[in-house]
């Protein structure tokens, strides 16, 4: 199994939210779990909230960004190209998306254009998962 992992998907591997459980099974029962370049940045971003807003002690947050650090290899990282940027666009225009996350379904569509497998996406945004089932992606509920 191949998986996409968005950013609201993502940060669930390494802050306890709602869903976190679902979100460490499919990446236990992946071969792949894959996400974009800027997930590196929204997910730091997401941790570094959890601290702001007094959710986390600062030591936890340390552990956090060094596990998230240790783990960031493991990810198959779509980098944001020349070609995501056109494919997000026309996929923006398409499903009025918001920018990044047209950039996150376009690179989990390329990625499945260019295996030319399923891809399972992991998202908790609606409107996204509805138009990643648009474009023949599988819902990795």
């Amino acid at each position: 199994m191949i998986l996409y992992l968005d950013t609201s998907a993502l940060v669930k591997l390494y802050v306890e939210e709602v869903y976190s459980d679902q979100v460490i099974k499919q990446a236990g029962r992946t071969e792949i779990s894959a996400t974009s370049r800027i997930a590196y940045v929204e997910t730091l971003s997401g941790i570094a909230r959890k601290l702001r807003d007094g959710d986390m002690s600062r030591k936890e947050h340390e552990v956090l960004l060094e596990e998230f650090e240790n783990d960031w290899n493991n990810f198959l990282v779509i980098e944001v190209t020349e070609e995501i940027c056109r494919i997000s666009g026309e996929l923006l225009r398409n499903h009025l998306l918001r920018a990044f996350d047209a950039i996150h379904l376009a690179s989990a569509v390329l990625l499945r254009r260019k295996i030319k497998e399923d891809v399972w996406f992991s998202s908790f945004d609606k409107l996204l998962n509805v138009a990643a089932q648009a474009e023949g992606l599988k819902n990795a509920d």
